[in-house]
């Protein structure tokens, strides 16, 4: 009892005289402060433990004006980005960076766009948070004009739709990869290729039929609207999707899908009409989720390093967060096709 007793009432200015330093450098190696040498800031820290030193977060604030907490900003409800893949990684990448800057991370959790924006706000107003990450850019979004506003560090994940030149985003060129998958595909000998996206209003899902469409264009094949078609995940418009292509005269013998989940589904709909996949009708889709290794065959994916991205846009909030006036940039994280069984050669098709 007497040691917990003791434990718990460690204080700055005993780590300072344990680690024969003065309080201020202790409280400046809290704050990750520049200033101090790796070398100290380690020895610090091995005080730290060895003493059994607690940062008080409360205290902290009140005296720093800082949270060392960052705002995460859902696409959709939590509960609802959770069901797919692609959530729990990005997130895995931006815990990842800000564990190694002690700071911790706070979801939205509201059930609409509306309520998520008032959640934001909450965020800001009542100063929880130092900075912010959006985990998607959308048009008439209401959140990132609202954080430009109000001058307070953030980050978006995915090419902003408007005003790029005034934030800081973390993407992959998506048009460009979207142009690379579907030259796969063409490579393989396809000719009749259709795109399925997910929810239009994303900058990313628009920039990944452009690049579809380019892919078409620069090899000199013609861009077919009844191949276009696009849903939700966890509606029934697939259902209908996949009756209006397979009523087609002459169908695609393969199609680009925009997300894993939606590729998924496709899946799932296409074998219970009796079509193969890829004999039938190849698939190649985005991002690589562990849907898209495991799923039935095993897919041909564009690998958009989804924990790169997390990780890298964790980082670039820290950066601005300490320092507001620096340069905004954007960070490009490259993509990669990783060719599994879901894409083949096509067969001489019936015409």
């Amino acid at each position: 009892m007497k040691n917990r007793r003791r434990r718990m009432s460690v204080t700055i200015k005993d780590v300072a005289k344990r680690a024969n330093v003065s309080p201020s450098t202790v409280s400046r190696v809290l704050s990750d402060s520049s200033k101090i040498s790796d070398k100290t800031k380690k020895k610090v820290r091995k005080t730290m433990d060895e003493l059994g030193y607690h940062i008080n977060f409360n205290a902290r604030v009140l005296v720093q004006k800082s949270t060392k907490a960052i705002g995460i900003v859902m696409k959709h409800s939590a509960s609802q980005s959770m069901q797919n893949p692609f959530f729990p990684e990005i997130l895995r990448g931006i815990s990842a960076f800000c564990h190694k800057k002690e700071y911790s991370i706070s979801l939205t959790t509201g059930e609409s766009e509306q309520a998520i924006f008032e959640e934001v706000i909450k965020m800001v107003q009542g100063k929880r948070v130092d900075g912010l990450i959006v985990l998607y850019s959308k048009e008439d979004d209401q959140v990132v004009p609202y954080l430009l506003e109000q001058k307070i560090p953030f980050v978006v994940i995915g090419k902003p739709a408007s005003q790029s030149n005034q934030m800081m985003y973390v993407d992959n060129d998506n048009v460009q990869a979207a142009k690379e998958a579907t030259e796969f595909l063409i490579q393989l000998g396809h000719e009749r290729i259709g795109f399925i996206g997910d929810d239009p209003t994303f900058q990313v899902m628009q920039d990944r039929l452009n690049g579809y469409r380019e892919g078409l264009l620069t090899s000199g094949l013609e861009v077919i609207d009844a191949y276009v078609k696009d849903f939700i995940y966890g509606t029934d418009r697939v259902k209908q999707i996949i009756d209006e292509l397979v009523a087609l005269t002459i169908k695609p013998t393969a199609i680009v899908i925009s997300a894993d989940v939606n590729a998924f589904a496709v899946m799932k709909e296409l074998r219970e009409r009796g079509i193969t996949v890829p004999e039938q009708m190849s698939i190649i889709s985005f991002n690589n989720t562990i849907l898209s290794q495991f799923s039935i065959p095993p897919m041909t994916a564009v690998d958009i390093q989804t924990y790169q991205l997390g990780y890298e846009a964790s980082r670039c909030v820290i950066e601005l967060i300490h320092d507001t006036e620096m340069f905004k940039h954007s960070v490009i994280i490259p993509t990669i096709i990783k060719v599994r069984e879901s894409t083949c050669i096509p067969k001489i098709a019936e015409t």
